[in-house]
């Protein structure tokens, strides 16, 4: 029987995010269920955590499922700070006493307030400016505030849960970010991978964005034959989640309900795939060997290395009419130790010997051969 993956989604009209975020996040792939299993363990607690990731990867739907796995009563308050002005950001954090500046004609609470008992989400930390950071390193270690126009300290018990896409370590050793605040805020660490390294949850995510837009367009759930199956999984996804949900968008609306074909997906110019509109873009094989690694990562079993070596080995073989010395040329190495390696797994054989292998010639007795090859 197959469990249905874990859904978080955005529900109700007050909690729709900005265009660039994800509006849902499944957990269907090996990497989404580890991940899944990490924020069972931090979320419970206080700790700071740091989300990393790529935009539209899911970061806020992963800092709102750890604010509910933490059973803290206060409200979930996300703060997007590269959105807001440098001039009212310290008012907009910490809040403000009537006449602390013109234009504040009363108390007004910040943030930090808002989100007593409860957590504080602080999207993309790193654009915040270097006074501010100060500030922030101060309420964080003293967990109270202080108004702008006051001198009172108001306590808060707040769980700051902070998400960047750039590398905080670079931005420390530019200058950019204060080393203090990255200990203070990374005490708890999770990296949210690309869609395109979880190629599990695409297909859930578009059966999920089908199903929401085909309830709000009052039209029926088109059929995904294996071909459009093909163009997604294939599609690199730069934009990610939110990309997917905009091509799913569309294509329902262009397909009118009947089956959903690859000419439907309308993928960004210049990385398209076959079958798709949009010019196709071959992908590189070592970056779709890193990109498959990953996967092999979740999963590795006993003998990973072992078995990836002898994958290629087997490859190299075979692509050259199962011959040591074109082998050897092949993957960079001597004929000795291609000879050892075709031993070790199990792919050199007592037989006929091949004429068109000079090994063979060499020594009738020692022939390479492959159990898959006739």
């Amino acid at each position: 029987m197959t469990t249905k993956p874990t859904l978080l989604s955005f529900e109700g009209g007050s909690a729709q995010p900005l265009s660039i975020r994800a509006k849902a996040l499944v957990f269907a792939d090996p990497l989404s269920e580890r991940l899944l299993d990490e924020l069972g363990r931090v979320g419970p607690s206080d700790a700071a955590v740091l989300v990393l990731g790529e935009t539209g990867t899911g970061k806020e739907l992963v800092a709102r499922h750890l604010h509910q796995l933490s059973g803290r009563r206060g409200a979930f308050v996300a703060v997007n700070c590269g959105a807001i002005s440098e001039t009212l950001a310290e008012s907009e954090l910490f809040g403000h006493e009537a006449g602390a500046f013109t234009g504040a004609n009363g108390r007004r609470e910040g943030w930090f307030e808002a989100a007593d008992c409860g957590t504080l989400y602080l999207d993309e930390i790193g654009d915040l400016p270097l006074n501010l950071q100060v500030k922030l390193l101060r309420v964080l270690q003293e967990r109270e505030v202080v108004r702008l126009g006051s001198r009172k300290p108001v306590p808060v018990d707040v769980r700051v849960i902070a998400a960047t896409n750039v590398d905080l370590q670079e931005a420390v050793s530019a200058g950019h970010f204060r080393l203090d605040l990255f200990y203070r805020i990374n005490i708890a660490q999770v990296s949210l991978p690309p869609l395109r390294e979880r190629t599990g949850d695409i297909m859930p995510l578009v059966q999920h964005f089908l199903r929401s837009y085909g309830q709000r367009l009052d039209m029926p759930v088109p059929a995904v034959p294996e071909a459009t199956r093909r163009a997604l999984l294939a599609y690199p996804w730069p934009g990610n989640i939110r990309e997917l949900e905009n091509v799913i968008h569309f294509a329902l609306l262009v397909s009118g309900g009947g089956t959903l074909e690859p000419r439907h997906l309308k993928f960004c110019s210049g990385i398209g795939v076959t079958g798709a509109s949009g010019p196709a873009r071959e992908e590189l094989p070592l970056a779709a060997i890193e990109r498959h690694a990953a996967r092999l990562f979740a999963s590795p079993g006993t003998s990973l290395l072992a078995d990836v070596e002898g994958a290629v080995l087997r490859a190299a073989f075979q692509h050259t009419g199962c011959n040591q010395v074109r082998t050897a040329e092949l993957l960079g190495v001597t004929r000795n130790v291609v000879r050892t390696l075709l031993k070790r797994h199990g792919l050199l054989e007592a037989g006929t010997p091949r004429k068109s292998d000079p090994d063979a010639r060499e020594n009738p007795k020692a022939t390479p051969a492959i159990g898959w090859a006739n």
